[in-house]
């Protein structure tokens, strides 16, 4: 099961989809692991005051990969380099887009859970 949802980045409707088969894309893509980033990132990000976060470029470079490869697993017409897909946005914040990126992440996470426990529930019936 997959969660699309449309977040709006530069005046645009983009969409980004958030599915099990996104850990294993971004592994592939980039060698590193979506779970330790997105934690990073949160913990990076404070309260989304830019004053308060501890933003590196390092930690916007995942930012701008994990946003990369949620948008092109919804829209897989999209450019094949996060630098060319970016290439089509102004600039845009960081402390807009994350906190949506990670509800998203966190709301396909907990529904894969919970069809996890409605499948092993069924079939101990």
């Amino acid at each position: 099961m997959s969660i699309v949802r449309d977040i709006e980045i530069d005046g645009q409707k983009v969409k980004f989809k958030a599915s099990a088969a996104i850990p294993r894309i971004y592994r592939l893509k980039f060698q590193r692991d979506i779970y330790k980033d997105l934690s990073s990132l949160e913990k990076s990000i404070g309260n989304g005051e830019d004053g308060e976060s501890n933003l590196d470029l390092f930690s916007l470079e995942m930012f701008e990969n994990i946003a990369f490869i949620m948008a092109k697993h919804a829209e897989p017409g999209i450019p094949d380099t996060p630098e060319e897909w970016l290439d089509g946005f102004n600039t845009f914040s960081i402390y807009q887009v994350l906190p949506q990126l990670i509800e998203l992440w966190g709301l396909n996470v907990r529904t894969d859970i919970e069809a996890k426990k409605n499948f092993v529930q069924q079939s101990v019936k």
